[in-house]
């Protein structure tokens, strides 16, 4: 089964939704109520592009999707000797290479953090819009850098902000990333809120998805185990460099309005589920062992999950 063009080829974003330009973020003019955010959340959301939702999963939940990983990689938490090999996979945007993409994407641990209410609610706060579909997206082991091993990080977007598509992503923390030392999520606000002012200053054959950012400082954003990011589309992002003695431990989520009437990626979505089958883009390689074939079941879902995916309409 052929996965739907959704023009990601060449760029970053993740494969399994449409980068559509036809929805639009919640503006609270439906008069629904907020159902996880805060108005302080809501003012902060709207202000800087980006909001933490405290506690989202359990941290019980946050150590099991852990621990899995940790398996699934086949590296121990406890031995450092054993987080630094090779790439199994070239991935063709050579940025992310040692940023510690672990190329998971279907397992138990993961739907059940997709199918948390609380997760799911919050992204209906952002939407304004009940029908939603979720990503199938990976996670991540960012480990401490050494003489041996390191990468750049980097500044980018994952949609052209020239292009009016409207999205939103999301990073659930499985590990604590306090540390102004650790690796993690940063972000540019002062970028995303002086967006058209800024490029009015940059040349017109810049990069679209890495902006020069060399008049801002990256926002470092701290999280805790079981905490959920939000952020906009439009907000300039990457992984911070980890000079700690920690690892960062995350899963990707994002959610967004779902597509029912879009059969080709329904199928392939609910394809990618059954199957095991991760998604192919320019940012994902996938997984040369074939683990989720050959070691793991199909994921059971609820309720929930099977409109999240798309097996279920709403």
């Amino acid at each position: 089964m052929q996965q739907k063009d959704n023009t990601h080829k060449d760029i970053p974003g993740n494969p399994s939704t449409t980068k559509a330009s036809y929805y639009k973020l919640n503006d609270r003019s439906n008069g629904n109520p907020l159902r996880v955010l805060s108005e302080f959340d809501w003012k902060f959301w709207k202000y800087n592009g980006y909001v933490i939702v405290k506690n989202a999963i359990s941290k019980e939940q946050a150590k099991s999707t852990a621990d899995f990983l940790w398996e699934f990689e086949e590296k121990d938490p406890d031995n450092p000797e054993t987080w630094y090999e090779a790439a199994r996979a070239e991935m063709e945007m050579k940025e992310l290479a040692g940023t510690g993409m672990v190329e998971c994407y279907n397992n138990q641990y993961m739907w059940n953090n997709r199918m948390t209410r609380k997760i799911y609610d919050a992204f209906v706060d952002i939407w304004g819009e009940e029908k939603l579909w979720v990503t199938i997206d990976r996670a991540n082991l960012n480990f401490p850098i050494k003489k041996s091993y390191t990468y750049k990080p980097f500044i980018h977007w994952d949609y052209d902000p020239e292009e009016n598509s409207v999205n939103v992503q999301g990073v659930l923390a499985l590990s604590d990333q306090t540390d102004e030392n650790m690796g993690g999520f940063q972000c540019v606000p002062e970028l995303y809120r002086n967006y058209h002012s800024w490029k009015l200053t940059q040349p017109k054959d810049r990069d679209r998805f890495k902006p020069d950012i060399t008049e801002f400082t990256p926002t470092k954003v701290q999280m805790e185990a079981g905490d959920l990011l939000i952020f906009n589309s439009r907000l300039a992002h990457g992984i911070r460099l980890n000079k700690s003695d920690k690892v960062r431990i995350a899963q990707y989520i994002s959610m967004m309005p779902a597509e029912e009437n879009n059969n080709q990626l329904r199928n392939w979505r609910i394809n990618s589920w059954k199957n095991r089958i991760a998604p192919k883009g320019y940012a994902f390689p996938g997984d040369p062992r074939k683990f989720e074939q050959k070691k793991y079941q199909t994921a059971k879902l609820n309720d929930l999950g099977e409109k999240l995916l798309g097996i279920q309409t709403w």
